[in-house]
């Protein structure tokens, strides 16, 4: 594998160049601005565990990653954009089974869910659009591959209505905002006549806003119960 191989895929993308995507570059603000509100909430509150710090830091690193994607554009920064969103996407499942479902994940649970992100990677990136220098078709563009934390969001939404938990609004909506920002993800390669900067650099945007709906949701759920670790509505 040649880890240089140049990819341009997204409609911003026009030649070779550092800042040739400046839109999709700097959109990436998005995350590291939302790790910084729930960073700044949760010392403000106090009382964030280490797991919650885990999952904040991993936010901002899904930031770092994506713009040096954005900007180098080759097979070894879409490793590096896409590992984090899939650790991410892993911390934020454990974190919420504590916090939503109630249940006290144990070192087992852990193991194979870091391991399911690692496969996910290991599966997707060969395959996935971002790591061909000529895409196939594919109607959703790559997108495709977020259908399971879809799924994931989905059914922490569904559970928490389910509980009466007080952030079952925050949920639904990080959900419905994250349906929206794979939609413009998804369409980014067919607009690119009518628009030519594309529209990757708001699914950035909205998705900045998810990632920032569910650190909040993560640090506001309601608290297990001491005497069964089950959180009751």
């Amino acid at each position: 594998m040649d880890w240089t191989t140049a990819i341009d895929i997204y409609c911003e993308r026009t030649a070779a160049g550092f800042w040739a995507e400046p839109l999709n570059a700097w959109s990436n603000l998005s995350f590291p601005l939302a790790a910084l509100w729930a960073g700044m909430a949760a010392r403000r509150e106090g009382g964030a565990s280490a797991e919650y710090w885990i999952l904040v830091a991993l936010a901002a690193l899904v930031g770092v990653g994506s713009f040096l994607f954005h900007t180098f554009a080759n097979v070894w920064s879409e490793y590096a954009d896409t590992i984090p969103i899939w650790m991410f996407v892993a911390a934020a499942i454990l974190v919420a089974i504590r916090r939503v479902a109630g249940l006290r994940p144990g070192p087992l649970a852990v193991l194979a869910l870091a391991a399911g992100a690692a496969l996910v990677v290991a599966y997707l990136a060969p395959t996935d659009p971002i790591a061909q220098p000529a895409p196939p078709a594919d109607p959703l563009n790559g997108s495709g591959q977020y259908a399971p934390a879809l799924a994931a969001m989905a059914a922490m939404a569904a559970l928490a209505w389910w509980r009466g938990l007080p952030t079952r609004h925050t949920l639904l909506a990080a959900t419905v905002v994250f349906v929206a920002a794979l939609t413009f993800r998804t369409i980014d390669l067919r607009v690119c006549a009518a628009f030519p900067t594309g529209t990757h650099f708001l699914w950035h945007l909205l998705l900045g806003v998810m990632v920032g709906l569910i650190l909040h949701a993560l640090r506001d759920g309601a608290a297990p119960s001491p005497q069964t670790g089950i959180v009751r509505p």
